[in-house]
């Protein structure tokens, strides 16, 4: 089974996604850290993002073993990440090793932003999670603020707006909702009352498909 959540930064997918993939007993990959790692490598060996050569370089030698470095979630490598996704080469460097484990016995639940309309687009169940620009910029400023990163919500604010406008632009795999993806808006819900709507959606989704989960 293939579960696919898309949605843009801080909508609470990648922690759905564990939830979600623990609860099945199925595999889990943030795809978003494949980014972030390729950008943490690219400017580890010197290079420069705006080189795509740097970045392609980086996204053939990555080391899967290294994408739960604590490092990738800082606000830098974030925006960092975002510049080398719109590269096409880049890209497609990452897409055997995210299509190989999406494969994997018994299945993978799969977040990113273009999980179900290029990466997986014959996943089981397909989740399109959002929340308004504003509670995702309090959450992920909540987050930083723990980890003792010294920045202003209005700050957080205005990198989640760039990113969204960055991933809904791209020329190639833009972040949007795959047709037959369920929309999860998670503005006014708590991770629990999320995981809920969410493992009651693809409950339903299966049900309906004659699967059993």
């Amino acid at each position: 089974m293939i579960i696919a959540i898309d949605g843009p930064a801080a909508s609470g997918k990648g922690t759905l996604g564990k939830r979600v993939a623990a609860h099945y007993g199925l595999a889990h990959l943030d795809t978003g850290a494949l980014y972030r790692a390729v950008a943490r490598d690219a400017l580890a060996a010197g290079g420069d993002l705006a080189d795509a050569g740097a970045a392609l370089a980086a996204s053939r030698a990555l080391d899967p073993a290294t994408l739960g470095d604590p490092c990738l979630r800082t606000p830098a490598l974030g925006e960092a990440a975002s510049v080398v996704a719109r590269d096409p080469d880049v890209r497609a460097a990452l897409l055997a090793y995210q299509r190989d484990f999406a494969r994997k016995r018994p299945g993978a639940v799969l977040d990113g932003r273009d999980i179900g309309t290029v990466i997986c687009p014959d996943a089981d169940v397909k989740l399109f999670v959002t929340a308004s620009p504003e509670e995702r910029a309090r959450r992920r400023y909540k987050e930083l603020e723990a980890c003792g990163v010294n920045i202003t919500e209005a700050l957080v604010l205005a990198d989640i707006r760039r990113r969204d406008e960055r991933d809904s632009g791209r020329e190639t795999a833009p972040l949007r909702q795959a047709e037959d993806a369920y929309l999860l808006d998670t503005t006014n819900l708590d991770i629990d009352a999320a995981f809920r709507a969410a493992i009651d959606l693809i409950d339903a989704a299966m049900g309906c498909a004659g699967r059993v989960v």
